[in-house]
């Protein structure tokens, strides 16, 4: 007779996991996370995301602002232009239409 078929054997994480239930120890993956609040606001006027870094968020230089937003289409900090991550795809694709090479 075929003992898998009887009796499931159970591997070492299986084991843990269940006597670390029985022990009443609370499993760190069922604990939900809070989710992140962005501390620097995007550049462009229009665009009420988050350019912070872990969102995804780069630094324009004022020039390429300009030709995308126009003078006052963005706000400036130290000499750059914080853009979030959908900003910053919509600068590189007319950036790239424009033939500078």
């Amino acid at each position: 007779m075929n003992r898998a078929l009887v009796h499931p054997i159970m591997g070492f994480k299986a084991k843990a996991r269940k006597h670390k239930a029985d022990s009443g120890q609370a499993d760190q993956s069922v604990v939900k996370k809070t989710k992140k609040e962005g501390e620097i606001p995007c550049g462009v006027n229009t665009c009420d995301r988050f350019a912070d870094k872990s969102f995804g968020g780069r630094s324009l230089s004022i020039d390429n602002a300009i030709d995308v937003w126009g003078d006052g289409g963005y706000t400036e900090r130290k000499g750059r232009v914080r853009v979030c991550k959908s900003c910053y795809r919509k600068w590189k694709k007319d950036s790239k239409a424009e033939d500078t090479y």
